[in-house]
């Protein structure tokens, strides 16, 4: 339907006319007039940013093959760079400025989910997942031992108990005893007595109690503080767990995942107005509180909500008042993609990161009233994508001009920087300082980073095996170098640092031992993939002050450059047949079993088994490395193109049988011509190094609107 000089789908403009735009107090026609005119002076701008892109990668592919057989000098290196405007000039010192923080962001460090928008029940889930039963994500998870069997298993449960007995020793421990042998948890005069062989003993930090549920001498709950994070003791001696423990306690409930990003972008798969419709629905309904689906499980049906707050006596006997959910931080997607819920007046689709804010900022205002989400009428928008400091700059220019349109304060909408491409890294700290006084988040992700530095680099010479990434001289550098920069600009207690995905969900014992390395890094948050994982990974921030640590951080020696930019390839690549081949089958496996749910059925996130049957999240981000990793020996002749569709027709038949329980599976290997899903992940790879930056949305999207127009 025409509106002003815009065609947009009817579908939508109903929904934005009828569910998101009352109640804000925004007269439509008034919205679509300068929303109009608002797209139309900002696309040409997107539009020359993503040419600026292209001509930079066009200039570093010619310098590297016009240097293919000299010795890699790195000063040279650096000043072509620096020439091109790649690497920018670095300004003065400053320090962020952004005010009306909210404290999950500020002060409390945590885990931070990402969830994917486009389903209700993961997006509930995930907002609900702000509190969670350390009992039960100790029980259900190999961090102790796996059940051998679906029947109860009373000795891990004993060790679960012992588990988290032998934590609270270490974060709240008593001034004599142990909380494995209390017998009785009551409040006398204030404070928590806690009774041990019939003595009365108390916490060795008294402070640390601060509020309680039910009778003082019975009490139903103990409300105890730690790391500026809440743990719930729960005392029901009615319960299978409480009767049975010398103290009753049944559960202990911890503050899990403090913030979660509901995701636009790398998890899920939006191609069109429809698509885009589901997502902006979801999120409206967190924003207004009431989202809500049907869910059936064990054979019974119930709805799932939005948990409430939750209410406890403080101490000297006033209320206290908890936040049930976690923090909503809502993703756009980045500069590049268009979507063709609207045309523009040229006939060109509008660019979704565009529509991205205006929509999602529009369903925010509903928070701004009812103040469930943010207390400080803030609203979040991680921006993933985002190539340098000037494509930071339009980003600001963007949300001044959706705060404009919308009637909003200048800096109520907060951007989240993603530090995953290769040209923001490098100038990260110019990139902050275009958007010092709204930014209130940083973030490092293998994936995506290690994507554009392959891709990047593509005409440098064969990429070295996937598994060595982690290991690379730029890997280091640039997680080291994320925090010392944020700190620099004075990120500490106003702004979240962040760390990457755990992408084993099933692998929670391994979780456990390694993911500390996050909080020990300086990062005052970090991805985790489940609920669960949220409430086993926050027991790190309980054992581990963030912020004590970032203090300690700044005053080592900073991150060098240099070191950032030397570049993963391998010298001489002379791998055995079978090691290429390894290499190969593990990356094909990872993009057919991603990219036949993303084309056949739409899903963005998914639990794929790898070459060795562990289960993988695997993503957008995941996929753009596989597919480049794989493009990038095809083109320096590591492998031949009929041994890489080979190996691509043999992953495909595993696949298939790897989901021959998924009544929805269409298999690949059937018919290789008529499958979509197979041509896609094929182009991901023959098509690979044409690919704007190497992501895989273009190619993706148009596969998935070609299986939408055949279904």
């Amino acid at each position: 339907m025409k509106k002003e000089n815009l065609r947009v789908d009817s579908q939508l403009l109903d929904f934005i006319n009828s569910e998101v735009i009352p109640g804000t107090g925004i007269d439509p026609d008034n919205f679509w007039i300068k929303f109009d005119e608002a797209v139309h002076n900002l696309t040409p701008s997107n539009k020359k940013l993503i040419k600026i892109r292209e001509e930079i990668q066009k200039k570093i592919d010619k310098w590297h093959l016009s240097k293919k057989d000299t010795t890699f000098d790195r000063d040279e290196y650096f000043n072509f760079l620096k020439s091109i405007n790649y690497i920018v000039e670095e300004k003065e010192d400053f320090k962020i400025a952004t005010s009306n923080v909210d404290e999950e962001i500020s002060s409390i460090a945590g885990p931070q989910l990402v969830v994917p928008v486009d389903n209700a029940r993961y997006a509930l889930n995930a907002a609900n997942a702000r509190w969670g039963s350390l009992y039960d994500s100790l029980y259900g998870t190999d961090v102790i031992s796996k059940n051998t069997s679906g029947a109860f298993d009373q000795e891990k449960a004993k060790k679960v108990v012992d588990y988290v007995r032998d934590f609270l020793d270490k974060i709240s421990p008593i001034d004599q005893g142990s909380w494995r042998d209390i017998s009785k948890l009551k409040i006398e005069e204030k404070n928590l007595t806690i009774v041990i062989n019939d003595k009365n003993r108390h916490l060795k930090n008294k402070k640390q109690f601060i509020g309680f549920n039910g009778d003082k001498n019975n009490p139903t709950s103990i409300l105890l503080k730690n790391n500026n994070l809440h743990i719930d003791i729960i005392v029901n001696p009615n319960s299978s767990v409480g009767k049975n423990d010398l103290a009753n306690i049944s559960d202990v409930i911890i503050e899990s995942a403090i913030s979660t990003i509901v995701d636009n972008e790398d998890s899920v798969a939006a191609v069109d107005s429809e698509d885009k419709i589901k997502c902006y629905r979801n999120w409206l309904g967190l924003m207004k509180g009431t989202l809500q689906t049907e869910i059936e499980k064990n054979g019974k049906k119930f709805t799932r909500k939005l948990n409430p707050d939750r209410n406890y006596i403080g101490v000297d006997g006033s209320k206290i008042v908890l936040h049930g959910r976690a923090l909503l931080l809502n993703r756009n997607v980045g500069h590049l993609m268009t979507n063709p819920a609207i045309i523009l007046s040229d006939g060109s689709e509008i660019p979704e990161g565009i529509m991205d804010a205006f929509v999602s900022t529009l369903c925010a205002i509903h928070d701004f009233k009812n103040k469930k989400n943010s207390r400080t009428g803030s609203f979040y928008i991680v921006k993933p994508k985002m190539h340098g400091p000037d494509e930071v700059g339009f980003t600001n220019e963007l949300f001044e001009k959706v705060e404009e349109v919308l009637g909003l304060k200048k800096y109520s909408i907060k951007v989240g920087i993603m530090d995953e491409e290769r040209r923001t890294t490098v100038n990260l700290k110019e990139c902050i300082r275009k958007v010092k006084e709204r930014v209130v988040f940083i973030n490092t992700g293998f994936l995506d980073r290690t994507g554009d530095e392959m891709h990047t680099s593509f005409e440098a010479g064969p990429m070295i095996f996937k598994s060595e990434m982690k290991k690379s001289t730029w890997l280091n550098t640039y997680e080291d170098r994320n925090v010392d920069i944020g700190l620099s600009c004075g990120f500490s207690g106003k702004a979240q640092i962040g760390k990457g995905m755990w992408a084993m969900p099933d692998r929670m014992a391994d979780m456990m031992e390694q993911k500390i390395v996050h909080p020990k890094s300086g990062a005052n948050c970090a991805w985790v993939p489940s609920p669960t994982a949220a409430t086993l990974h926050a027991v790190h921030y309980h054992k581990l002050n963030v912020f004590k640590k970032q203090s300690e951080i700044q005053t080592r020696k900073k991150a060098k450059l240099e070191d950032l930019l030397k570049i993963p390839k391998a010298d001489r690549p002379n791998w055995s047949v079978d090691d290429i081949n390894k290499e190969l089958e593990n990356n094909a496996q990872g993009i057919l079993g991603y990219v036949v749910r993303w084309i056949d059925q739409g899903v963005g996130c998914s639990k794929v088994p790898d070459i060795n049957n562990v289960g993988l999240m695997e993503d957008r981000a995941t996929l753009r490395i596989s597919s480049q990793h794989m493009a990038n020996w095809l083109h320096h002749n590591v492998c031949t193109k009929d041994q890489v569709m080979n190996v691509m027709k043999k992953m495909a038949s595993i696949v298939d049988k790897q989901n021959i329980k998924d009544k929805n599976y269409q298999p690949m290997a059937l018919d290789f011509e008529k499958s979509i899903a197979f041509a896609a992940a094929c182009d991901l790879v023959f098509k690979g190094k044409e690919q704007p930056s190497g992501y895989t949305e273009p190619l993706l999207h148009k596969r998935r609107l070609e299986k939408k127009a055949n279904q």
